[in-house]
Order: C-alpha cells, then sequence, then structure tokens
C-alpha cells in the first residue's frame, strides 16, 4: 500500500509555514522538497517527527540538512535502510506523524514538500 500527500503546495515563502500532522498506515515513507527558486540564501530544514499517542508529545525521526539552493532533497525512513545522516534512517514511522519545514531567515524559497508512505 502506498500513500501520498502534498504537505505543502509549490509556493515563494519567506516564513516558516504551519506544521502538518497527519495519521500513517505505512512503516516507512519517502518525503521529496523539491526547491525551485531561490532568493539571496535562505536556509529550509524539513524534519519528520514522531507523535507520541499517549502524551501528543513530538519526538524527531530525521531532519534535512540546511536547504538553500535550487535542488531535489529526499528523505528516506524505513526499517532495513542504511543510514545516512540528514537523509535516511532505520526507522518505523508510528501511527502518527508531523512533517515541518523551518525556514532559518527571511530570505524568500519556492518550494514544494510531498509524502509518500511504503510498507
Amino acid at each position: 500500500m502506498k500513500e501520498f500527500n502534498t504537505i505543502y503546495a509549490s509556493a515563494a515563502r519567506t516564513a516558516t509555514p504551519a506544521a502538518v500532522e497527519f495519521a500513517v498506515g505505512t512503516k516507512g515513507c519517502i518525503v521529496i522538497i523539491d526547491v525551485s527558486a531561490v532568493t539571496a540564501t535562505p536556509a529550509i530544514t524539513v524534519t519528520i517527527s514522531g507523535v507520541d499517542p499517549n502524551s501528543d508529545a513530538i519526538y524527531t525521526i530525521l531532519a534535512s540538512t540546511a536547504i538553500a539552493t535550487v535542488s531535489t532533497t529526499v528523505l528516506r525512513v524505513y526499517p532495513g535502510l542504511t543510514a545516512s545522516a540528514n537523509a535516511t534512517v532505520s526507522d518505523v514511522l508510528p501511527g502518527a506523524i508531523r512533517i515541518a519545514a523551518s525556514h532559518g531567515d527571511a530570505d524568500s524559497a519556492t518550494y514544494s514538500v510531498s509524502y509518500i508512505g511504503v510498507d
């Protein structure tokens, strides 16, 4: 089974958008960050976090490096993958996750973030 969600549609942003939290029905995922335009030196970090069903506490599963150029960055979470700092983690997704993009400054970046759930 695969799930697909548009977390953030392609748009120019200068500030941190609201995090998106949702239930997942797969054990892994691929998150694609597609930056199509930048002004000056934006610094965007995308984080995949788990949500504790008991306390609603948020914990980091994987965070990208700061993205400051036109590029496509792929984050992967799946059991058995070879870990790679800020890109891939060997883990199982919890029942709910939160995906957030954080801006380090007010420079503009046009980007989209997509989520693909993988069994």
